[in-house]
């Protein structure tokens, strides 16, 4: 069974962890805003896509189809974002392993790694403070 039951409970999970990482790791929030990095993530299980918009300062999260076109589209079970989040999967594996599929220039993904440290600092506690956990 997944964990996220609805796209809801996905877009208010990982929209807190986000915003939590800015706050958490303001240098990490830098990269993507320095990169002006626009990455996209089309989820599955359940079908829900969002936005990291890093042409605004702070970076803005957008849920829903993409209305601005993104440099890096990530394609992945959010099952998969779930775990990488809990630090139960690397990034790098799952990119590796086919269960992240990469449009763009994956090496863009660089600019995203430090927020996603960051989340994975906070992710557990967002979790039980919404009770999810």
């Amino acid at each position: 069974m997944a964990f996220y039951p609805t796209p809801d409970h996905l877009y208010t999970s990982l929209g807190e962890t986000l915003t939590r990482a800015q706050t958490h790791a303001p240098d990490a929030a830098r990269a993507v805003i320095n990169a002006k990095l626009i990455i996209h993530m089309r989820f599955t299980d359940p079908l829900a896509e969002l936005l990291v918009n890093g042409r605004k300062t702070p970076f803005q999260i957008e849920y829903g189809p993409a209305k601005l076109r993104p440099e890096l589209e990530l394609n992945l079970a959010a099952d998969t974002f779930h775990q990488i989040l809990l630090q139960e999967m690397e990034i790098k594996s799952a990119v590796a392993r086919g269960l992240i599929k990469v449009r763009g220039p994956v090496w863009k993904l660089a600019s995203f790694g430090p927020v996603i440290e960051a989340g994975q600092q906070v992710y557990p506690l967002v979790l039980q403070d919404l009770g999810y956990r």
